[in-house]
């Protein structure tokens, strides 16, 4: 259902100020964790911000409205869920919202992108622009035929069926399991699209799907069917919203318009009066609830920073340090460790489980929020949780394992390339790329890969009270959106992070008006530079710069869907779009 207009009906005041959301740039998913990498990212948006930003703009009575942007970069279906999420109670404070862009698709799809745009009170849309609502996508490519070619071996065993990203090496088309999830992937997707575009424009889901069947739809087929409100360009849009939010009745307009104060979200962000929370800090009055970040491949030893060739890292060290710090600190009443992860190393994912346990035994509540991906370890350090949050477009699941090689040796030899080597003990070659596994050596690999399958589902289904055999019905490395998973019970609520914040002082027993959420670790500069005393201080939680403790190899090869990262991960081997 359409929420009221309040562009009319907004009361006069000195210099309104205008917010601007500019989503062209892309978003991110968490805030800097390095100095360097605050430079790098300095112009990117980060949800989280921006979701904050949003909830206390909503109660500045000098805050009028918010004017967004949205450009080619979308964001992902979970993203635009958070960000819908918090525009429409900065809406439901009596504040104007109006997107625009040029086109919501050019020449290709759009979904996600006008799925943020109905979160809106208005849409704009460019008069030559469309609107790309044409349906998701789920694709897959497969190379085995190319390595056939040039004699590369693939040798990889995985647990089980489902767990396709082997399939990419393995096959040259989908199997029947792997199409079976895309598809079930693909129509939860769009039954989430559908429903929230109905809900907004306040038409019906059918509606909706006769649109998506039509689409790309021009801007004047589009305005016809009512999936955007006005036509223009960016300066009639800014125009008529500042004029409308002019402080002065009676007033010109062009007069008007310049009263309007005119603030990226981001600017403003930085101007509103909060406090810094360092962990280790003494002289804080006010509870905390702690949210960790868990972003990228999860691996042993400490955590890295984004860099140009790879994304931010979760490091087993750096994470542990963090909850044991958490624990430790009696102003932190309770943690949300907030998961953007395809997971990664089975013993990182499970020293993170342990110090979850851990931090729960000792009395402090933990949430796990979903964003993205959440999925092999990522959800292996979501399951111990006293909540787990999701999406709707959250991925997740996954639960399963894989483990193998690409044997080289013929490869190398057609340009010339000889090995040789020597080795002493009897596996000492096992993962040796210049040979096939023997039978021997492939039972041993069978049998870790049955081992760890056995304690993943095991420990699945303890931390989510189900029975094993019925957790393992849904596991076998099958991926689910946030929306099924809900209705399986790997997930216990669908939500944003508000949502888990919430949660989180719920099980605290504390008011979230007497709380301060807080990034943690938040080392100051001595903290940075300074060796830590033990593994328990704080400064041990500090982030590695960029390159350190995930070789760019390992992102590659995680790109490239190779289990270069660990048994436990969720390679990208194919996108819904």
């Amino acid at each position: 259902m359409k929420l009221p207009s309040r562009l009319s009906s907004l009361p006069h005041r000195s210099a309104p100020t205008l917010l601007e959301l500019d989503l062209t740039r892309g978003l991110l998913e968490s805030p800097a964790s390095t100095p360097l990498e605050a430079i790098q990212a300095r112009r990117v948006t980060v949800l989280r911000s921006v979701v904050d930003t949003l909830r206390k703009a909503a109660t500045d009575d000098s805050v009028g409205g918010l004017v967004a942007h949205i450009g080619r970069t979308q964001p992902t279906l979970a993203q635009s869920s958070e960000l819908r999420a918090a525009i429409q109670d900065f809406r439901r404070h009596g504040k104007s919202a109006v997107c625009w862009s040029e086109s919501y698709g050019e020449m290709g799809p759009g979904n996600v992108a006008y799925h943020l745009a109905t979160a809106f009170e208005e849409i704009w849309l460019q008069p030559t622009g469309d609107v790309g609502l044409t349906g998701v996508v789920a694709q897959a490519v497969f190379v085995r035929d190319a390595l056939d070619k040039l004699g590369i071996d693939p040798q990889i065993g995985q647990r089980h069926e489902y767990k396709s990203a082997a399939n990419t090496f393995l096959e040259s088309t989908m199997t029947e399991p792997h199409r079976e999830m895309a598809e079930r992937l693909v129509e939860s997707a769009m039954q989430t699209i559908c429903a929230d575009i109905a809900a907004a424009r306040g038409i019906s889901v059918d509606a909706v799907r006769a649109a998506v069947d039509r689409a790309p739809l021009s801007a004047q087929e589009a305005l016809d069917r009512g999936l955007v409100d006005r036509l223009g360009y960016r300066d009639e849009v800014y125009g008529d919203l500042r004029g409308r939010l002019g402080a002065r009745s009676g007033a010109r307009l062009g007069a008007r318009s310049r009263d309007v104060r005119l603030r990226y979200v981001e600017r403003y962000g930085k101007g509103l009066a909060a406090s810094t929370y360092r962990m280790g800090a003494s002289g804080r009055k006010k509870s905390v609830v702690a949210v960790v970040q868990a972003t990228g491949g999860i691996h042993l030893g400490r955590s890295s920073g984004r860099s140009p060739a790879s994304g931010p890292t979760v490091g087993s060290d750096t994470v542990g340090a963090v909850l044991r710090a958490a624990g430790d600190d009696d102003h932190v009443k309770a943690v949300v460790l907030r998961i953007d992860s395809p997971g990664g190393s089975y013993l990182a994912s499970d020293a993170i489980r342990r110090e979850i346990l851990r931090l729960r035994r000792c009395g402090t509540p933990v949430v796990a929020s979903m964003a993205s991906v959440a999925a092999s370890g990522g959800y292996y350090i979501a399951m111990p949780a006293d909540v787990v949050v999701a999406s709707p477009g959250t991925l997740t699941g996954s639960i399963g394992v894989l483990a193998g090689k690409q044997v080289l040796r013929d490869a190398l030899a057609r340009i010339g390339v000889q090995r040789e080597s020597v080795a002493s003990g009897a596996y000492a070659e096992m993962f040796s790329t210049q040979r096939p596994f023997s039978d021997i050596e492939w039972e041993r690999l069978e049998e870790w890969l049955d081992r760890i399958y056995a304690d993943f589902t095991t420990k699945a289904a303890n931390d989510r009270s189900m029975d094993v055999e019925a957790l393992r019905e849904v596991a076998k490395g099958r991926v689910w959106t946030g929306a099924d998973a809900v209705e399986l019970g790997l997930v216990d609520q669908l939500g944003t992070l508000p949502d888990a914040v919430d949660l989180a002082c719920a099980r605290a027993g504390v008011t979230r008006a007497d709380v301060a959420v807080h990034t943690v670790p938040k080392p100051g500069m001595l903290d940075r530079l300074r060796p830590a005393e033990n593994s328990d201080a704080p400064a041990a939680a500090s982030v590695a710069q960029i390159g350190v403790g995930a070789p760019a190899l390992e992102h590659l090869l995680n790109a490239l869907g190779l289990p270069g990262g660990g048994v436990l991960t969720m390679p990208v081997h194919w996108q819904l779009g």
